[in-house]
């Protein structure tokens, strides 16, 4: 069974800590040892350490694909009963609010990552070695991407720079504005793209490639498309992603398929370190798929969930006749289990469909703790037939119908193993295409609702969607309240 490369082996602590005595003279304290920019980034060992603990953050964004599944009109909720996960519930029914337990989830956890990578820019300079401009250069990476995250669901965020957030920063340090944020996004990766590796120094670290690919999704979502369209060609003509065909494509979700050509970036995940409900964000597994598994199952391949973020009959119908897909995504529990003999526990909202990308898979006898909260499924949050699709999305709106076209006829062919279900046409037309197959190619992933929302189409796909309201998910009321008044809650909250 695969080990999981980045481990989180290190917490950093902003504040020194003492160890009193039992002795009657209380004034007495022996300091104990604490990580301390003093004592700290003084060796290629501890910024080596420093950017495993700014990887290990990246576990936590399952929160962040499940809830940009449910909050779209890919799935539903789903779970044991509509008290179930509440705050997921209330997102599905679109009627969340500042109090929001699993959206303050989403806010913590990616300033945690943001915090954790700008303690290594804070010290860039601190101490050289050959290889520190690699580190350096992931850790803009990640920096940029929990801050892009946050922009996604929060909008404009208080900004740093390159140093860490400190206890008062939230009654001083206002939100910034989407364009200051989009800014300081685009500053990150143009500096880490110029200094990262092309090939991965160990599996599961941020590449070239990836930067380049991630910069290209933040200039779509800003709509700057032609500038999208150039720096996702760095990626297509680099040569070092290719599309998974055939039965190696059948299998691009299971074990076997990960960190493949396909990958441009990918979590890393395993299933020997357990986990609790206690800390979720704690665990060393992917929490997404065991929630997303049929309750109480009994058949072959898969293994019991929690039944939530059930896709919808819809969703489960948007597959033309051939088109692989449709296997790899959807698994429809009742031809499933005709086929199998395959039962499940219907659960809250069930459809009869689960998510086949993310449910859980059979595990080998090393799994460890709550083997719901510990599946070793990677997340493939970059992959090549999205760098695809984004660029083809970019040349139809800068009116290159041509370049487009092959470039999502690509997806298309690998889909249907054949030229015959190739698109044609231009303008809004193929635009709308195009956005047909990234819902159809990416069903699963997480990206749905914010296609929607960049493209404004939400209003009119997403039940329950408020527009000028719920494009935006709502600062934590908490977040609010410590800053003091000083930031806004976003419009309409």
């Amino acid at each position: 069974m695969k080990r999981k490369i980045i481990t989180a082996i290190l917490a950093f602590s902003i504040v020194a800590t003492v160890n009193i005595s039992c002795s009657d003279d209380f004034v007495e304290r022996d300091p104990v040892y604490s990580i301390s920019s003093d004592n700290y980034f003084n060796s290629e060992e501890d910024y080596n350490y420093a950017l495993i603990a700014a990887y290990d953050i990246l576990q936590s964004t399952y929160v962040n694909v499940i809830l940009g599944e449910i909050a779209s009109d890919n799935t539903l909720s789903g779970g044991e009963s509509a008290n179930d996960v509440i705050g997921w519930q209330q997102v599905d029914e679109m009627t969340h609010t500042p109090v929001n337990s699993n959206l303050r989830d989403v806010w913590n956890w990616m300033f945690a990552g943001v915090n954790r990578s700008a303690y290594i820019l804070e010290f860039k300079d601190k101490t050289d070695f050959e290889g520190r401009a690699q580190i350096v250069a992931e850790a803009r990476f990640l920096h940029a991407y929990y801050n892009f995250e946050l922009l996604k669901w929060f909008g404009g965020i208080p900004l740093k720079g390159d140093e860490r957030f400190a206890l008062g920063d939230e009654t001083s340090i206002p939100r910034a504005s989407k364009d200051d944020v989009y800014a300081s996004i685009i500053s990150d990766l143009e500096m880490a793209i110029a200094d990262l590796a092309v090939t991965a120094p160990q599996v599961g670290r941020v590449t070239k490639g990836a930067a380049q690919a991630l910069l290209g999704k933040v200039y779509l979502y800003k709509g700057d498309y032609a500038l999208a369209a150039s720096m996702l060609d760095n990626v297509i003509n680099s040569g070092q992603y290719a599309l998974t065909q055939g039965d190696d494509y059948l299998n691009l979700f299971e074990e076997s398929g990960e960190n493949g050509t396909e990958s441009v970036f990918e979590v890393q995940y395993t299933d020997v370190e357990g986990a609790g409900f206690g800390c979720l964000q704690c665990s060393e597994g992917n929490v997404a798929v065991g929630f997303s598994g049929p309750r109480n199952y009994s058949g072959p391949m898969f293994t019991s969930g929690f039944s939530f973020n059930v896709p919808t009959e819809e969703a489960a119908s948007i597959y033309e006749d051939g088109d692989m897909r449709k296997e790899v995504t959807i698994l429809d529990m009742a031809a499933w289990g005709a086929e199998t003999g395959a039962t499940y526990g219907p659960g809250y909202k069930d459809t009869g469909y689960f998510n086949r990308k993310y449910i859980p898979r059979v595990r080998s006898e090393e799994a460890a703790g709550d083997l719901n909260l510990t599946n070793p499924n990677n997340y493939r949050a970059i992959r090549y037939s999205d760098v695809l699709l984004m660029a083809a999305e970019a040349y139809s709106r800068t009116g290159n119908a041509s370049q487009a076209l092959e470039y999502v006829n690509e997806v298309r062919r690998r889909a249907f193993g054949d030229e015959n279900h190739d698109l044609s046409g231009a303008g809004d037309a193929l635009t709308s295409a195009i956005l047909l197959e990234r819902r159809r190619e990416l069903l699963g992933e997480g990206h749905r609702f914010f296609d929607l929302v960049r493209t404004g189409q939400a209003a009119s796909n997403i039940p329950g969607f408020t527009a000028n309201k719920n494009e935006l998910f709502p600062i934590p009321i908490e977040e609010i309240q410590f800053s003091g008044g000083l930031w806004e809650q976003n419009p309409n909250y």
